[in-house]
Parts: structure tokens; C-alpha cells; sequence
């Protein structure tokens, strides 16, 4: 029997304030698939400029705004800086666990402090084990979590999606305690060899904007590329102005 097409239904699309930008709107329209995604359609989703929410897929498309900018790295041309190993070297002692997405009251405990103690919530209450559950557990992809511990206790946790050639960073938090160890470096750093030891050609790191402190690290990874007004720009450096790629040359992922 032939395969029906996935559809996508557009569950919510009403302005919002936008959480990255002060005083500003966002237009966020939520897609909900009709089946699970195969690993070849989401790498064409991916490329496409789309992020994963619980089982809702979504793309900026703010009419007034396009601070928003899909951001990867292609695997193999990665390297890291002076700085970048020296995380590395920092946290020899982390114990890196691969397993599906879970929620345990270690989890939900860790998850609502590194939101509170970093500015990251945006409600006074913290986030129930049903809220976890559908923002980081449910999925419409193939999503695996990073548990990263050390002697036994959990530090730090990445949601993860796969692609047949790509690997999506969904989210990444960590204890506040820890912050001597730059943990979010050291895990985007730990996810780039995880993709090279898959064999995967492209590590997504979300959305970046340029003004924006809790996204605006995530440009210190090169060379990277970035999707802007719907074009992948390829930047080789911090100081690299980025230029366009053309589609027939750049390679499929």
C-alpha cells in the first residue's frame, strides 16, 4: 500500500509577545503533523528553517520582524577554539548517557531551576511533570535526551532530534551550580562529536538573534551557517560578514 503524504495542520497562529525581543510581536504558527516524520523529511524540515515543540513543528513568520535565524554546523568543517577545548578539558569527568526523552522528578527539579536562576521562565510557576512531558517528551521525530552526570548525579540534560543526516538541538539545560563548567559549550561541543560518530552531516543548534543574550552565543561555533531571509549564509569566522550559498552547490543533509 502507498504511502499517504504527511499534512500538517496549523493548530495556533495568533500574535504574541515575543520572548526574545522587548516589545515586540511574534507570529509562531504551530503545526501539527499528521504521522511521524521519517528521518528524510525532517532533514528536508530542518533545512526548511523548522524547529520541533513537543509534537508541533514551527517556524517564525513574524510580518514586521526577521531577527530570527535558523543556525547549524556542518560536522566535518567544525573546529574548536582555544577556549572551546578548554571546556572540554574542564569536564573530563562528566559521564555523557544516551536514552530516550523521560521526565523524573530529577529532571523536572533541575529543569525549573536552571528556568528560574537563569531568567529563563516566562511565568511565575513552575513547569508541572505535564508540562515537561509535552514540551520535551512527545515528539512527531526520532528524539533521544543526553543525560550528563557526575558520579551519579545529573548535572545537566539535551533534548536531541535525528534526521538521517542531521541532528536538531531541541534544548539544553543544566544545575546553576555548575555554571564553572560552561556546560551548554560543553554540550553542544560533546553533541557535534556525538553527530560525527553517527556519521551525520549537520548539528542545528535553533534559532539565533543577534541581540538577544540567551540565543546570541550560539554564533561562536564556526564555521556555521545561518538561514537568513530564507537563504543559508555561510560565516567562517566572528568577524565574517557571511555569504550567500548557492542551493545547487551547498551539500544535502
Amino acid at each position: 500500500m502507498k504511502k499517504q503524504p504527511v499534512r500538517f495542520f496549523v493548530v495556533s497562529n495568533d500574535p504574541e509577545p515575543c520572548p526574545y525581543l522587548p516589545d515586540t510581536t511574534m507570529q509562531l504558527p504551530l503545526r501539527m503533523p499528521t504521522a511521524r516524520l521519517t528521518p528524510e523529511l525532517f532533514d528536508q524540515l530542518l533545512e526548511e528553517g523548522d524547529r520541533r515543540s513537543g509534537p508541533l513543528l514551527y517556524r517564525p513568520e513574524c510580518p514586521a520582524c526577521d531577527a530570527c535565524e535558523a543556525i547549524r554546523v556542518h560536522v566535518a568543517d567544525f573546529v574548536p577554539t582555544r577556549s572551546q577545548r578548554r571546556v572540554l578539558r574542564r569536564n573530563v569527568d562528566v559521564t555523557v548517557e544516551r536514552r530516550r526523552p523521560a521526565v523524573t522528578m530529577d529532571h523536572l527539579r533541575l529543569y525549573n531551576r536552571h528556568a528560574k536562576e537563569r531568567g529563563l521562565s516566562l511565568r511565575e510557576q513552575a513547569a508541572t511533570d505535564t508540562d515537561y512531558r509535552f514540551f520535551l517528551v512527545e515528539t512527531s521525530v526520532d528524539s533521544w535526551e543526553l543525560r550528563y552526570s557526575v558520579e551519579g548525579r545529573l548535572i545537566g540534560v539535551s533534548i536531541l532530534d535525528f534526521g538521517q543526516r542531521a541532528m536538531s538541538s531541541v534544548y539544553h539545560y543544566f544545575d546553576p551550580d555548575e555554571d564553572r563548567r560552561s556546560l551548554g559549550v560543553f554540550s553542544v561541543l560533546r553533541e557535534i562529536e556525538l553527530c560525527r560518530e553517527l556519521g551525520m552531516d549537520w548539528y542545528y543548534l535553533g534559532l539565533y538573534v543577534s541581540s538577544c543574550s540567551h540565543l546570541n552565543y550560539k554564533a561562536g561555533y564556526h564555521p556555521h551557517q545561518r538561514r537568513v531571509r530564507g537563504v543559508w549564509h555561510a560565516f567562517a569566522g566572528p568577524d565574517d560578514p557571511g555569504t550567500p550559498i548557492d542551493p545547487a552547490q551547498r551539500p544535502v543533509g
